[in-house]
């Protein structure tokens, strides 16, 4: 008598095979009597043994590949820890301070191995005086090094473009262009020279570099991201001196119409920039923060009383990610949270409910009592790709089309937001694999299809790869958190046979 759920199998032989020990053994169980077989759990309970794997007459046609799951950090394209300021391999900050002035020349690497996570993207600022010392001569020597940098380094950049802060002042001549200051110098701010952004000369001077650094670089393929950056110190939107909405929503405008072809990673999304944040994101973009980890006492402390209540007023905490990246900068540094006795566990698992990016730690050293929760959490941070299951046929024939069954699991917190193409390498052909990683959010993806097997593939046996592959180059770019990665980049996961 056959179980109720005894799964029957076609008329022909089965194969079973398990491990005991370390040694194989293989049992062919075959039709009787002209009535089909039937495998059932019980079955394999009597063999006592653990069941590695488990073909039926259907292997004899198709592949079946369970790729085993790999834990360690991957560093990936746009996602991660990124460096500030500086490159990988570059020193970091010493202790718990750091510059906002960009860098205007490559730098030399470290001598040694620096104490800092590996890094896929490297995150720069640059103020207004910078690169535009002088009207309409703009210094693009600085930002064409940082791409090439970024290139020799094996990174990507993201970027701001800063008006001023209370240290560094808006170019000499833009304040003696007759634009108009809205402070005094006896005011408690009067050291520094702060605009009247409702001034047209701000709104044509400002974004005229912005539209100038899109005609340059929109699209650049080692631009990751640029933030949108508008008034006030850094150009994160906030301060006593907003102009009126109109202005704001003029100078969000100018990036879209700048940068149409680069991820824009949103407005800064601070309690007064709250409706420059709203309305970003209602057109596309994700968000950023410049102050995450803040848990200071005195109801001003942003992951409490800014942020989050932010996201949930807006409506748009569950939407924004889905578009555009989240990206985090500390407030301070991870240094300065453990000196205040900050919780640690809280910061970053807030993070991964924001569904975020990247993450800006001032390129400063995480303590070391804090190495194995970062490392965990950059484990989860962005995207993260797992091939779970890989079915195709054992043979096929050249010039003619192949079923392939991939399912994918999106086991990180976000999706990847630049496009990629899964693919299959048989010997040197590349076989596109049809879809979209980019709508890839956490959970599973599943392809089911038709591909083709490209007519000039020879007879032969021949290794299954897949990988995931830039556009651009034509090859892998995203690691997979399975095993069989190769030299190349692409993962080994079995052999076709090529009629």
């Amino acid at each position: 008598m056959v179980p109720e759920k005894a799964e029957w199998l076609p008329r022909c032989p089965t194969m079973v095979r398990f491990c005991k020990g370390h040694k194989e053994n293989i049992i062919m169980l075959r039709e009787r009597e002209g009535r089909p077989l039937a495998i059932v759990a019980g079955v394999i309970r009597l063999l006592a043994v653990p069941v590695v794997f488990i073909s039926t007459c259907l292997s004899q046609q198709t592949v079946r590949v369970i790729p085993k799951e790999t834990h360690d950090v991957l560093v990936n394209p746009g996602m991660g820890i990124e460096t500030f300021q500086r490159f990988r391999n570059q020193s970091i900050n010493s202790g718990f301070r750091w510059s906002e002035v960009g860098p205007e020349q490559a730098v030399a690497d470290a001598a040694e191995k620096v104490d800092f996570p590996d890094s896929s993207v490297a995150y720069l600022r640059w103020f207004w005086h910078q690169l535009e010392p002088q009207q309409g001569h703009y210094r693009w020597d600085i930002i064409d090094s940082a791409l090439e940098e970024a290139r020799r380094h094996g990174q990507t950049v993201d970027i701001r473009l800063m008006p001023y802060d209370q240290r560094d002042p808006l170019p000499q001549w833009y304040r003696d262009s007759g634009a108009r200051r809205i402070n005094k110098p006896t005011d408690q701010d009067g050291t520094i020279w702060s605009p009247d952004s409702s001034d047209p000369l701000y709104y044509k001077f400002w974004t005229a570099l912005v539209r100038e650094a899109g005609r340059r670089y929109d699209g650049h393929p080692y631009l990751n991201a640029v933030d949108i950056s508008t008034v006030g110190y850094w150009g994160e939107g906030w301060g006593p001196y907003l102009p009126d909405w109109a202005t704001q929503k003029a100078l969000i405008d100018v990036y879209f119409e700048a940068f149409p072809h680069t991820i824009l990673t949103g407005h800064e999304a601070g309690a007064m920039g709250y409706d420059g944040f709203v309305y970003a994101v209602k057109r596309g973009t994700g968000w950023r923060a410049d102050c995450w980890g803040n848990l200071a006492p005195g109801g001003s402390a942003h992951s409490i009383d800014v942020y989050p209540v932010m996201l949930a007023r807006s409506g748009l905490q569950d939407i924004a990610w889905r578009q555009g990246p989240v990206s985090l900068e500390t407030c301070g540094t991870p240094g300065s949270w453990q000196r205040g006795g900050y919780d640690l566990r809280f910061i970053l698992d807030q993070a991964l409910q924001w569904h975020t990016s990247t993450i800006n730690i001032k390129s400063t050293k995480i303590p070391d009592e804090w190495k194995p929760a970062f490392d965990e959490f950059q484990k989860k941070l962005g995207y993260r790709f797992v091939l779970s299951r890989l079915v195709y046929p054992r043979r096929v024939k050249a010039g003619a089309m192949m079923a392939v069954s991939m399912l994918w699991n999106n086991v990180g917190v976000a999706p990847v937001y630049r496009e990629y193409q899964v693919a299959i390498q048989i010997g040197g052909a590349v076989i596109p694999v049809p879809g979209d990683v980019r709508k890839w959010v956490p959970g599973n993806w599943l392809y089911e299809g038709n591909v083709y097997v490209d007519d000039a593939l020879k007879q032969g046996n021949y290794r299954f790869r897949v990988g995931i592959l830039d556009p651009r180059t034509g090859k892998p770019a995203i690691r997979l958190a399975i095993e069989g990665l190769q030299p190349d980049g692409w993962y080994d996961l079995g052999q076709i046979v090529v009629e």
